[in-house]
């Protein structure tokens, strides 16, 4: 039987100081929460690096707060076998 482990991967945009600001978060299945921004601000190339790393997007979903237009967030779940 192949047992999993699963991560998530966020991407924030949020209005700073008038211009828009995105941010990765990369949720690791220890629980550990790292800013993987520095690999870049397009999703292509988030997804590119998880993938590399052997992880399988299993799901995507988004949250827009129009309402008062401060937020936009996409999760991205991956899962990939245990070792």
């Amino acid at each position: 039987m192949v047992k999993w482990e699963y991560a998530l991967l966020i991407r924030r945009r949020v209005p700073d100081g008038g211009q828009w600001v995105i941010s990765f978060a990369w949720y690791a299945p220890d629980g550990t929460v790292q800013d993987v921004t520095i690999y870049g601000t397009a999703v292509i190339s988030q997804l590119n690096q998880a993938g590399a790393a052997g992880w399988e997007m299993i799901s995507a979903s988004e949250d827009v707060n129009n309402l008062q237009g401060t937020t936009e967030v996409h999760r991205y779940h991956f899962k990939r076998p245990l070792d």
